[in-house]
């Protein structure tokens, strides 16, 4: 009987748990397509013009601005995935934020300070915390700017691509300087949100931006002679929408009063550099559910929270998976009526699953490492596993073995699947009471990260 109780006792837990993380998760998720969805779409537009140059040179571009920008300021997608639907691996971005990316985001630091300060009731440090990356991230836009400006196109060139395409690539990449401003602003406002469980304005500003970047898109790429340039500029003027209204809400909002602090020159550059300690290694995706508690000091919620997430995350997965499975011949079609692509895609799509499953998990259990404050172990084992397994072997798949975008993928997908391995051990091997003492301890005296 006792036994029963005890299970029975169990099951409400795991079920209490399950239903949190989905309310956050649920919103997050929406969200997250959406502002995916602006750059997919910029793709798909200019994939339908007359020019097989403006997609490579839109194609092309997108992937530079994220690899040498983007990903600075957060983990937006993988890459390889970034214009394309069938990548997306939703949960791990919406427990936390996603860092499908094997590089790491300046943005996810807030994850780990804002989310253990929320979660141990110092309210008021979350709106400075939010400050001092702002002004962070914001000076990290300059000399990205000049990167884009002076260089992409000679950098492109010198790794072999088209005169052309590399010159078109630049002046796609320079449309973009302006929505990278709105991006170091809005993504440590989406973690502010995040870190509360305020979803819902982060979804709506991200359905009214989207809303925005639709007809605007087709205007500049199809009724005006910008072309695959349009695109581009239309993803800055949908960013700032977004930026915007979200910016609006913070300020204006009484559900924010209390969590918003007066700006003071003194505590932001105090506060930014606890802030770089642990943006600099950040990691690529923090679980925002297992801070909270470490922050609160519930130890074994957090372990919970993290086994909930994986049990989510497979669900997921089979929901992702199987559609891109099934439909591998057809999804070329949104982006070109070329048959040579079609084919191609289809060709992709099994390595494109095996993936998704190996960044999504390293990405889940990177969380849990984020999320616990080891930022400094998560960075080695994100240099080591990337940088030293998986590019030298996607490049030695791809141009010795000649099996070029399958090479690449497969060389990826070992590298977040060695990350993903390195990762469990790490949480097996985590003590969680200790966790928790340290998180507390940081909050309330200014603590650095762990370190290896």
């Amino acid at each position: 009987m006792a036994s029963n109780e005890t299970r029975s006792s169990k099951s409400v837990v795991w079920m209490k748990e399950v239903k949190t993380v989905s309310l956050v998760a649920a919103p997050m998720v929406a969200a997250t397509l959406l502002q995916y969805l602006g750059y997919f779409l910029s793709t798909l537009m200019v994939g339908h013009l007359d020019d097989q140059l403006s997609l490579s040179a839109a194609s092309i571009a997108t992937a530079f601005s994220l690899v040498t920008g983007f990903t600075l300021l957060v983990s937006p997608s993988s890459v390889s995935s970034f214009p394309l639907p069938f990548c997306f691996s939703v949960l791990p971005t919406l427990i936390g934020w996603r860092d499908c990316n094997m590089q790491a985001g300046m943005a996810g630091g807030l994850e780990t300070l804002c989310g253990q300060a929320y979660g141990a009731g110092q309210h008021q440090k979350l709106a400075t915390y939010t400050y001092s990356a702002v002004a962070s991230m914001t000076l990290l836009c300059f000399p990205i700017s000049i990167l884009w400006l002076f260089f992409t196109n000679k950098l492109l060139i010198l790794t072999g691509q088209d005169h052309s395409i590399s010159n078109l690539a630049r002046s796609y990449s320079i449309c973009l300087i302006p929505g990278l401003f709105a991006y170091a602003l809005l993504q440590p406002m989406i973690r502010f949100f995040q870190t509360q469980s305020l979803l819902l304005p982060v979804l709506f500003s991200s359905l009214a931006a989207i809303c925005v970047h639709v007809p605007l898109c087709w205007v500049l790429v199809f009724r005006t002679r910008l072309g695959c340039i349009g695109a581009g500029l239309s993803t800055s003027v949908s960013t700032w929408a977004n930026t915007i209204l979200l910016g609006t809400y913070m300020v204006c909002s009484p559900k924010c009063a209390e969590t918003m602090a007066e700006f003071r020159w003194k505590d932001v550059l105090v506060e930014s550099w606890a802030f770089l300690r642990f943006a600099v290694p950040s990691a690529i995706m923090t679980c925002t559910r297992v801070s909270n508690e470490l922050g609160a000091g519930n130890a074994k919620a957090a372990k919970l929270a993290m086994k909930v997430v994986m049990v989510l995350l497979a669900t997921e997965l089979v929901v992702i998976i199987l559609p891109l499975l099934f439909l591998r011949h057809f999804l070329g079609y949104a982006f070109s009526s070329d048959k040579e692509i079609v084919d191609y895609v289809a060709t992709m799509a099994p390595f494109l699953c095996l993936q998704c499953i190996t960044d999504a998990l390293q990405a889940v259990l990177s969380g849990v490492v984020r999320g616990s404050g080891k930022q400094k172990l998560g960075a080695f084992v994100n240099l080591g596993a990337y940088y030293l397994v998986g590019t030298p072997l996607a490049a030695i798949l791809a141009f010795v073995a000649h099996l070029r975008g399958k090479g690449l993928l497969i060389g990826i997908s070992t590298g977040a699947g060695l990350q993903a391995s390195l990762f469990a051990v790490t949480i097996v091997l985590t003590n969680w009471e200790q966790q928790a003492s340290k998180s507390r301890e940081r909050i309330f005296r200014g603590g650095e990260p762990e370190g290896p």
